[in-house]
């Protein structure tokens, strides 16, 4: 089993479809981390969702558009925020019914994974609290681990600011510090490399050699479509 972790989504079916093929990842025996934010940006949230479902070795996290997405699959809550952050393609692409096993998917994300000493979180965490009574609103919407890893690594002060051999973390895009690339603060890794803007890629990355995968950039493999709005 190869072990894999990948950045958010974001609905870029296309750019999945590549980083699959280009690592060579086998769906019946290769492990898939999933970071979070499957949903919303581009139109293809549907056939993102089924592709994971195919897969027999998955680990998908909840994203902070993961959770907005489920409101809606259960509900029918579109507030405008989401609507306004990329909610209107996740929307778009079920015309019709939500199909259950979707539902069901998003609603089995975890709030984070431990693998050996490896944490997997959508957004962050406070270091200084177990991770375990920490609240899904900070597992999916903290910055403030990146920002702290980020002040040492620049400032050229490495050290361990988890008690974590190694952290992947979504959410963050590397575009924000001008990355393509997945990048390594401290012992934090940011995986999501802008997938869900135009002019942003999606990373996916074996665990154990650091190999890194890459789509092509996610607006030219949806010509005339302008993700976020």
């Amino acid at each position: 089993m190869r072990r894999f972790v990948i950045g958010d989504i974001h609905g870029a079916y296309r750019a999945l479809v590549q980083c699959l093929e280009r690592s060579g990842f086998k769906k019946e025996q290769d492990l898939l981390i999933c970071l979070g934010d499957v949903c919303d940006s581009w139109p293809e949230v549907n056939f993102v969702i089924d592709t994971l479902l195919d897969m027999d070795n998955l680990v998908l996290l909840m994203g902070n558009h993961d959770l907005w997405a489920l409101e809606w699959f259960r509900y029918h809550r579109a507030p405008d925020i989401w609507l306004l952050q990329g909610g209107h393609a996740t929307r778009a692409s079920y015309p019709d019914q939500v199909p259950e096993s979707h539902i069901r998917l998003l609603s089995e994300a975890k709030p984070y994974y431990v693998l050996e000493r490896r944490l997997f979180v959508h957004g962050g965490f406070l270091p200084d609290a177990p991770i375990e009574h920490q609240s899904l609103h900070t597992l999916i919407w903290d910055r403030s681990l990146v920002n702290t890893a980020f002040s040492y690594s620049f400032s050229g002060n490495e050290r361990n600011v988890t008690g974590f051999s190694e952290v992947y973390v979504g959410h963050t895009p590397t575009l924000k510090f001008g990355y393509l690339q997945p990048m390594k603060l401290c012992e934090v890794n940011l995986m999501d490399t802008g997938s869900g803007w135009p002019g942003g890629v999606l990373s996916m990355m074996d665990i154990d050699n650091r190999d890194v995968f890459q789509s092509d950039s996610v607006d030219s493999l949806y010509p005339g479509v302008s993700g976020r709005i």
